[in-house]
């Protein structure tokens, strides 16, 4: 009877050992839980510019009140990249109580950018692809406009950083939050390149390179409503807008809830002060 409690004592110790080593191994995940807001489109001036002001500053003093850990912003920024439109944008994101990463859109840098184009938004919005980490996680922003209209020495650098940073994060073994404007594909891998996605042959090495290094979700914006798609495991979101949507969608944001064992999104709709759901749609586009 001792010999048996001696063997079971034995055989719970070298169990336990074994746990306190996996927990402790400096190269596995070391994930935690938290919360953060994607934004889509302010594009001040596309939805009428004082709707579209007044709309945004809206979304800001909710997300204020959730308090996410920080807020992404999925390009198109302004509707026509001038000293006004920017400064506005500027004003109201800074009202915002948290931290506040944004991406390019076309609108921000024109459909086909000019390397002037990127100097202008560099020096009053920032850089225009980057990335930081947060709890465990990676987010790599990017400028899918390189993607969508090449600008040959500007996307040669972007690719190289893209890929070495998908790589460093990977090796880490950080899970990868992708964060552009332009979606991947609306509804097919394999669907023709349309206004609203990203050339076939960019987009195929794009879903190869984030399969193999660990990210778990795209967030990109542009279509003005929201579009879900799973790419082998990988979360492809496409959200609401903050001033003009499509089919009747809703003004509002995305609300993300992160944890080391599940990754969700909810929608959360600007409440106006009549308490009457405000949308705006345009009915002479037809469904992307």
């Amino acid at each position: 009877m001792k010999k048996n409690f001696r063997y079971c004592t034995f055989f719970v110790g070298i169990i336990l050992s074994m746990i306190t080593i996996l927990l402790s191994d400096p190269d596995g995940l070391k994930a935690e839980t938290f919360t953060f807001v994607q934004v889509c489109d302010t594009q001040l001036g596309v939805g009428g510019y004082q709707h579209d002001v007044e709309s945004f500053g809206l979304a800001v003093k909710q997300i204020n009140f959730l308090k996410p850990d920080f807020v992404v912003i999925c390009g198109d920024l302004v509707s026509q990249p001038d000293d006004q439109s920017f400064t506005d944008f500027n004003r109201i994101k800074n009202e915002l109580v948290v931290p506040c990463y944004c991406v390019v859109g076309n609108h921000d840098v024109g459909n086909k950018p000019t390397y002037a184009s990127l100097e202008r938004y560099r020096k009053v919005i920032g850089k225009d692809y980057y990335s930081f980490e947060h709890k465990g996680y990676t987010f790599v922003m990017v400028n899918t406009q390189l993607w969508k209209a090449p600008l040959k020495n500007e996307l040669k650098k972007h690719d190289l950083w893209f890929e070495q940073t998908l790589a460093a994060a990977s090796k880490k073994k950080s899970p990868i939050f992708l964060v552009g404007h332009y979606p991947l594909y609306l509804r097919s891998p394999k669907e023709k390149e349309k206004y609203y996605n990203l050339p076939r042959k960019r987009r195929n090495k794009l879903l190869t390179l984030l399969k193999q290094n660990g990210v778990v979700a795209v967030l990109t914006g542009h279509v003005h409503t929201i579009i879900v798609n799973d790419y082998k495991g990988i979360q492809l979101v496409t959200g609401e807008t903050t001033s003009k949507n499509l089919y009747g969608r809703p003004l509002g944001f995305r609300f993300w809830h992160v944890s080391p064992t599940l990754i969700k999104h909810e929608f959360i709709p600007l409440i106006y002060k009549d308490a009457k759901q405000k949308t705006t749609v345009d009915k002479n586009k037809s469904r992307p």
